[in-house]
């Protein structure tokens, strides 16, 4: 069953996503070589904390930080750790808040150091495919639409995308109807109204599309071992326009 959202939810949802955007853009000074991802996730839990709010992921169906931290060749859903960054490395980092009742969700690949033109062209064209995505978010659209847009802008730059993961619904719950994939067809699946609130996030492979899951249960890595990059906004469908709920701003340095 699909949630939809009064104008008033989707305020606090909004408030959210800014307390969250801030979050991804205050742990970027520690996205550097010889940082330990388990430091950036302990930085984070105590930034959402000391702001009033719950990390989202901490807890949720026993996953046990504040973010995922993915590095290179791992999607999604990578476990913080004593793993220091190198020189090179890309890191996906997924974060969500709950803050009076509703959450936001969000991600960013970020670059560490001198990252390759290989790597900043994935990043690059996945970031794109967020957008090509949100674009389609309109009333009247169905979410077949977004899927197509992020599907055919990562395959025709040479990417391919992970069939097994999916954006969704958001809300009071992190997880709501509708799954939003990354591939499909035109006018196919669900239509979007006003209210619908999803969460958009394309994770696209600079390789081969399959992917396999490690034995912690959690963590998602490509199974060629090539890089993997991910983005991802929370976005709300209003009368006459789509407004996305979190910003890379704080991150790109543009506020």
């Amino acid at each position: 069953m699909v949630f939809y959202k009064t104008d008033e939810e989707i305020e606090l949802i909004k408030q959210s996503c800014l307390l969250l955007s801030k979050t991804l853009g205050y742990i970027k000074s520690f996205i550097q070589p010889g940082m330990k991802t388990i430091i950036i996730d302990s930085k984070a839990e105590e930034f959402i904390r000391d702001h009033g709010a719950k990390p989202s992921f901490k807890g949720y169906q026993g996953f046990p930080y504040t973010l995922c931290i993915s590095v290179n060749d791992k999607v999604v859903h990578g476990f913080p750790s004593e793993y220091q960054l190198i020189d090179g490395d890309i890191v996906s980092v997924d974060a969500g808040v709950l803050l009076n009742g509703y959450h936001g969700d969000s991600a960013y690949t970020f670059e560490v150091g001198e990252v390759s033109t290989e790597k900043k062209l994935l990043l690059k064209t996945t970031k794109e495919s967020l957008f090509k995505g949100i674009a389609e978010a309109n009333i009247g659209n169905r979410i077949g639409d977004i899927s197509y847009a992020v599907q055919n802008h990562a395959e025709k730059n040479g990417y391919s995308v992970v069939r097994e993961l999916v954006g969704h619904g958001i809300g009071r719950n992190l997880h709501e109807e509708p799954q939003v994939p990354n591939f499909g067809k035109k006018g196919k699946g669900v239509l979007i109204r006003q209210g619908l609130v999803i969460a958009i996030e394309p994770m696209i492979n600079m390789g081969k599309k399959e992917v396999k899951q490690w034995s912690d249960g959690w963590t998602i890595s490509t199974r060629d071992g090539k890089p993997s990059a991910h983005f991802e906004h929370t976005v709300a469908v209003l009368k006459g326009k789509t407004e996305v709920l979190t910003t890379f701003d704080y991150i790109e340095g543009l506020k």
